[in-house]
């Protein structure tokens, strides 16, 4: 569907953040006449009616009823495909759509390769974009990752380095390249179990002419073994990290503790960034040696720097257990405290658990609405790990400065989304850093969005 079929419909944009303000605009400006309904927060209807004098605006989630009162509903990514009264709509004759696949519509002919996982999406799109740009390509970096599709529509690149999160896999048109970083257990309040997360996830590779995934996950090569063309990183034959370097085969390409990006899950990042570029066409091995410019992303394993002793990093995008491991693991032989824990989704913390457990040098900070369930855990493990609970996040973390010897490293890493605290993972992160004694506005910015 395209903004011009939208013409002579009943149509409702639900949802009045970023993706949700890119659509209207994106309407308005091609169909300025057409009327548009928007369902939101009761705290945004001000600012929704400032925003657009035009729109009719309710402060309020719209049920089963109101929804079916439209033809078409542009829905922002965060609203689950699966409420009951999405689903009724739908069985009533209303269309969702959304500003990516609107986007999609408006431009079959991009040149794209769109990235998901459930780690490492973010980090991997940008790098494609980074390098892509060392080789004088001209690239659009969009998406999930923080820029809005229809934000770019009418803008032309040469290359689109898109993110997409699970909420928005099936969202996507017929794409060159799909690349999946990881699969693990996440986001299951959106999609209601996590075989369905699965399922979602893995729609990228129903409209990728080609797909590229994570070679060292079995479960996804399983998944995705059908598929006609697929490829893998992370494995001998291609690009892989072996023995501190990125390697293409045999050949080391690059030393992996020249990135600013730490750990070895960067690296293996990396290699999903230079494959999806070589089976582009572009020459890979001329574009590694930019990895060395590449600065981390604001809140993905992102050092802020040294104070009172102690380095601070801030991993607040970690959401699951295994992204927390994957911290840690990127600071071996550190002594490291690390702040867990967050809204409670419910996931399951033993693999965690059994990992960290006999770890030396490690001190584990408990908060959050799940902070008491994995100290818990740990102590029922036998665990002899130094572990403490936190009343609130400003415990924590006066805590974790407290018990880390001078030289150690204090890691926020929750292994658990932030909504139980914070408006989003970025809030929980900039208040770390202001907690640490850091700028906690000059940690923000992603390099690199929009075309370039």
């Amino acid at each position: 569907m395209r903004i011009a079929d939208l013409a002579g419909k009943r149509v409702a944009v639900w949802g009045f953040g970023r993706e949700g303000r890119a659509a209207i605009r994106a309407i308005h400006a091609q169909l300025p006449q057409l009327p548009l309904a928007l369902y939101c927060g009761e705290g945004e209807a001000a600012a929704a009616r400032a925003f657009d004098a035009t729109l009719t605006v309710y402060g309020q989630e719209p049920g089963s009823v109101a929804l079916c009162a439209y033809d078409v509903v542009v829905k922002s990514p965060g609203i689950s495909a699966y409420k009951p009264a999405v689903t009724t709509a739908q069985a009533q004759g209303t269309v969702f759509t959304s500003g990516t696949a609107l986007w999609f519509a408006e431009n079959p002919q991009a040149r794209v390769v769109a990235v998901t996982g459930t780690k490492g999406k973010s980090t991997t799109t940008a790098l494609v974009a980074h390098l892509a740009r060392a080789l004088g390509v001209r690239t659009a970096l969009a998406g999930n990752i923080g820029l809005p599709l229809l934000e770019l529509l009418g803008q032309s690149a040469e290359l689109w380095a898109i993110e997409l999160s699970s909420f928005q896999t099936g969202e996507a048109g017929a794409l060159e390249l799909g690349v999946v970083t990881s699969l693990y257990e996440e986001h299951l309040d959106w999609h209601g179990s996590r075989e369905r997360y699965v399922a979602d996830k893995l729609r990228l590779a129903d409209v990728s002419r080609t797909l590229l995934v994570n070679g060292l996950q079995a479960p996804l090569l399983e998944r995705t073994a059908a598929h006609p063309h697929r490829l893998v990183f992370g494995t001998p034959a291609g690009w892989h990290v072996a023995d501190g370097a990125i390697r293409r085969g045999e050949r080391a390409v690059f030393d992996i503790h020249a990135m600013a990006a730490p750990g070895v899950h960067n690296a293996l990042n990396a290699c999903a960034a230079l494959a999806a570029l070589e089976t582009l066409g572009h020459d890979a091995i001329r574009a590694a040696p930019a990895l060395a410019d590449f600065h981390p992303l604001p809140h993905r394993l992102q050092p802020l720097g040294a104070r009172d002793g102690l380095d601070w990093i801030n991993d607040s995008i970690s959401t699951t257990p295994q992204a927390t491991l994957a911290a840690l693991d990127s600071l071996a032989g550190r002594e490291v405290t690390v702040i867990v824990g967050g809204h409670d989704r419910g996931l399951d913390w033993s693999d965690f658990v059994q990992a960290v457990k006999d770890r030396a040098g490690l001190r584990i900070v408990a908060q959050g609405a799940n902070g008491p369930r994995i100290a818990r855990a740990l102590r029922q493990a036998k665990t002899e790990l130094p572990l403490g609970e936190a009343e609130d996040f400003a415990d924590a973390v006066a805590m974790a400065r407290t018990v880390t010897p001078t030289g150690g490293v204090v890691l926020l890493s929750p292994g658990a989304p932030s909504f139980d605290q914070f408006k989003d993972y970025a809030e929980r992160g900039r208040c770390f850093a202001g907690l640490a004694g850091f700028d906690a506005q000059g940690i923000a910015g992603i390099e690199g969005l929009g075309v370039a």
